[in-house]
């Protein structure tokens, strides 16, 4: 069936709604369509917005469980947190964490269950985050490609991770880490190849932020790239998230070269109750926006999951 992914469906709503201390956070609601069977709190990546994942939003919501989502605070349009609205920025992980836990106790109180709050890229790092400092309590959980390591290339994680930390005090902390792309990159290598092989998808992507350019992000601060790897290196401690009881599916792919696969697959053994489901190296990172091959491999993992918890 056709879904117009560059137009908010007509059940859906975009509205504000505020942090504790105020902050303007942009939301999206959905209601369900057809027989109640849970509500479904989606978390983007860096950088993202929640149009992009319209098609999949809308999908879920038509299998009768209600969606919220938002914007982290510094992007999307949830305002920036430095001075150059291009540049994505953070001082500390744990100001989206306080975030994503006031928001999902509102939500979990206003929509019914089983609660599944799934989360991509940074999103799905800042829901495990979450996790393994009990700030949240869903029923279950979706890790989509999460960010749990990076592809440092041929830098160990320790070494990417003490230069982060230098540049974020040796230059201006809100300054841009790069000039363009999703991560340092050789000439010539395009954005698209590092998200996904689907033209139209991508496309989608670019239309949505050329009708309002407040949602353009561009590359990370130093000190975002210096608060990423240290949040990760709190993830990756030992017991860190072995107490995790939620049932979780992680979904990832082998052809990831913007966070690590390896990290994914080691990460996955961990958590008592995961089940890992990577596709090959044909499948770029952002999985839920791939060719509608690929794609559609995803779709009936994560069905199946909700399926079984509802």
């Amino acid at each position: 069936m056709f879904f117009d992914r560059r137009r908010i469906p007509a059940d859906a709503t975009v509205s504000m709604a505020s942090a504790p201390d105020g902050w303007p956070l942009r939301t999206y609601f959905q209601p369900r369509r057809g027989k109640a069977r849970g509500s479904i709190l989606w978390l983007s990546g860096r950088g993202d917005i929640f149009e992009k994942y319209l098609e999949s939003l809308d999908q879920w919501a038509a299998s009768g469980r209600s969606v919220t989502s938002f914007d982290w605070r510094g992007q999307g349009g949830s305002g920036r947190l430095g001075a150059d609205p291009r540049v994505g920025h953070v001082d500390d992980f744990a100001t989206w964490i306080d975030d994503l836990a006031a928001f999902f106790d509102d939500w979990r109180h206003r929509e019914p269950g089983p609660h599944f709050v799934m989360g991509h890229s940074m999103g799905g790092h800042l829901l495990l985050r979450a996790l393994a400092e009990r700030r949240i309590a869903p029923d279950a959980v979706v890790l989509s490609a999460p960010m749990l390591g990076f592809d440092t290339g041929p830098l160990p994680f320790s070494w990417a991770a003490s230069f982060a930390h230098l540049m974020a005090r040796v230059t201006s902390s809100r300054h841009a880490a790069w000039k363009s792309n999703e991560k340092p990159s050789l000439p010539g290598v395009s954005r698209q190849s590092l998200l996904t092989h689907d033209d139209a998808r991508y496309a989608d992507e670019l239309w949505w932020k050329k009708q309002d350019s407040v949602l353009v992000l561009g590359p990370p601060s130093w000190t975002w790239l210096d608060a990423a790897f240290r949040s990760i290196a709190l993830l990756r401690r030992p017991q860190a998230v072995e107490h995790i009881t939620q049932s979780i599916l992680i979904v990832g792919t082998d052809g990831d070269r913007l966070v690590s696969p390896r990290a994914i697959r080691d990460f996955a053994p961990r958590l008592p109750h995961a089940k890992l489901f990577m596709l090959d190296k044909n499948a770029a990172h952002e999985v839920l926006r791939e060719r509608d091959e690929l794609r559609d491999q995803v779709m009936a993992e994560i069905t199946a999951f909700l399926d079984q918890r509802s």
